[in-house]
């Protein structure tokens, strides 16, 4: 008999990943979205459009995360084996300026989805998407489980008491809930507000002629990065686990802003280096190998004072070492092949 989930943010990068990945493995699979005024299936629209996945058991129903009387509605009528709770308020930078919001979504969200879980006497499994936000000014490094953490932004804060009502309903009720710490992760599936999307898409547009430069905040923060493919198995690995803990996801290395600048940039043959420091500090193509849209000497990208958070999280990089023991996890998609995907993808989609 095939087990049941739900994947709640199932339109994001994560959750359109982890769908394809128990769809695969048999799972009957229910995913939760946002009502809004546009369409915003694309990261899924694929699995009900491909012929070789005719027999699947998908399905999309509407919900959000403030909304406590449809949660326990909707996973009464489903009665899911699992749970993977990836829906948030996902935006660092955007979480100071809707506050409140992040931690409804964010904080009570959780609550409210384990609330239902309890009030309905299931046995379901349910995963909660942590994040390395909560290290924010790191207290050692890497950072492990047994790291103090700092929430350093509203959707750290958020974060950290989703975080720790999950510990108290597991230690206090008996549920199976799993806390996944993941860091940094990316694919083309990204959204574009983040950093790594920006750069990606902003290296392919100056690549093409479509725009002179971009611009970037702090270009010295640091941050442990892998690819959405390998962390969402991690997350599925959680839950087939004898017993519930929490995990850190990671590579266990760390990369500038700056230099997944340069890697970027060196998909498309264009050589880049950086002059100057601070607010004054910009990349210029000293050589272009593959006779782009790109002069020698041209600024392609700058640092404005905007994209700065009101305070930073510098230093991020994980030690998996205990879930690479207990659950056979590792990242194995390296850096420099993530960014090639990433800017391939994103190079062929504007040449068109």
């Amino acid at each position: 008999m095939s087990k049941v989930a739900i994947i709640t943010g199932v339109t994001g990068q994560d959750g359109s990943y982890l769908a394809e990945l128990l769809i695969e493995k048999g799972y009957i699979v229910h995913g939760l979205k946002r009502r809004s005024s546009l369409f915003n299936s694309a990261r899924i629209d694929h699995i009900y459009e491909n012929p070789k996945l005719k027999n699947i058991k998908f399905f999309l129903h509407y919900s959000d995360m403030t909304d406590s009387s449809n949660l326990i509605r909707l996973i009464s009528d489903i009665k899911p084996d699992e749970i993977y709770n990836l829906a948030a308020m996902s935006h660092v930078h955007v979480s100071f300026d809707v506050p409140e919001y992040a931690a409804d979504a964010d904080g009570i969200g959780t609550l409210r989805l384990l609330e239902a879980v309890r009030i309905l006497k299931l046995k379901t499994k349910i995963y909660q998407a942590s994040t390395s936000e909560l290290y924010g000014l790191v207290q050692e490094v890497p950072q492990s489980e047994k790291t103090p953490f700092y929430p350093r932004s509203p959707y750290a804060v958020a974060k950290i008491y989703a975080y720790w009502i999950t510990v108290n309903y597991r230690e206090a009720y008996g549920m199976f809930a799993c806390n996944g710490i993941l860091f940094n992760h990316e694919s083309p599936r990204r959204g574009e507000t983040f950093v790594t999307r920006k750069i990606t898409m902003g290296v392919s547009k100056v690549a093409l002629g479509k725009s002179e430069s971009f611009s970037l905040g702090n270009l010295n923060s640091q941050r442990d990065w892998g690819h959405a493919k390998d962390y969402v198995y991690g997350m599925y690995l959680m839950l087939q686990n004898d017993k519930p803990c929490d995990y850190v996801l990671a590579t266990g290395k760390t990369t500038t802003i700056r230099e997944f600048l340069r890697l970027a940039f060196e998909v498309l043959g264009i050589i880049i280096e950086f002059n100057g420091e601070g607010l004054d500090e910009v990349a210029t193509v000293v050589e272009n190998k593959k006779n782009l849209a790109v002069k020698v000497g041209q600024v392609v990208v700058r640092v404005n004072k905007y994209y700065f958070r009101p305070t930073e999280v510098d230093l991020l990089i994980g030690d998996p070492t205990k879930a690479k023991k207990e659950l056979g996890w590792e990242a194995n998609i390296d850096l420099k092949d993530l960014v090639e995907e990433m800017v391939k993808s994103d190079f062929k989609e504007l040449n068109k």
